[in-house]
């Protein structure tokens, strides 16, 4: 699967470096968007499915939420040493972690309370992290466990990750995943603002 997911997205970026005309750049967004809906429809129709599944979440509890709080914490801090290393300020490192994956709203935030630049910046690193979960995620779900798998993910596992994080673990993880997007989902408004104003 990992091969998989990276060959299409190598061959992805030279079809849209050579062979991809501009005027159907237009056109590909909303197909794009189709794709995933029609994935994550196949997704929805297997997790309703899965009545079992539903019933074990229902008995994990509050522990569900710890997935997306770590997750969370991991990401912070991650974004924050990374940072550090690059001479950053923390409000900057710490705002752009808190995207979470979520590129196309953490980037327009930070850009329109903050600067273009660092914007920008959110934009490329959370774009950078779907891109890398997207390679990741089949390796940990292999080598490390199903739940390992959903963290890289980190927003997007509720909607683009989604798919491939349903391929290469069970419907357990998968109903987790939903959990922890939508909850890192929700966040990403608040905290964004909150910690490029500290």
């Amino acid at each position: 699967m990992t091969y998989i997911v990276v060959g299409a997205i190598l061959a992805g970026a030279l079809l849209g470096y050579w062979v991809l005309p501009a005027d159907m750049l237009g056109y590909l967004d909303s197909t794009t968007s189709l794709a995933l809906c029609i994935m994550l429809v196949g997704v929805g129709i297997d997790l309703g499915s899965q009545r079992q599944t539903w019933l074990r979440l229902r008995a994990l509890g509050w522990k569900v939420l710890l997935v997306p709080a770590l997750v969370a914490v991991g990401s912070l801090a991650g974004a924050v040493a990374g940072g550090t290393m690059l001479g950053m300020p923390f409000n900057e490192a710490s705002a752009i972690g808190a995207g979470f994956g979520w590129y196309s709203l953490s980037g327009v935030l930070i850009a329109k309370i903050y600067s273009v630049e660092t914007g920008a910046l959110a934009f490329l690193t959370n774009v950078s992290r779907e891109l890398i979960a997207f390679m990741l995620i089949p390796v940990l779900a292999a080598k490390l466990g199903h739940l390992v798998a959903v963290s890289p993910g980190g927003a997007t596992t509720m909607d683009t990750t989604l798919p491939l994080i349903a391929k290469t673990t069970d419907a357990d993880t998968t109903v987790i995943a939903v959990v922890n997007g939508t909850i890192l989902s929700s966040m990403v408004p608040f905290l964004v603002p909150v910690l490029i104003h500290l």
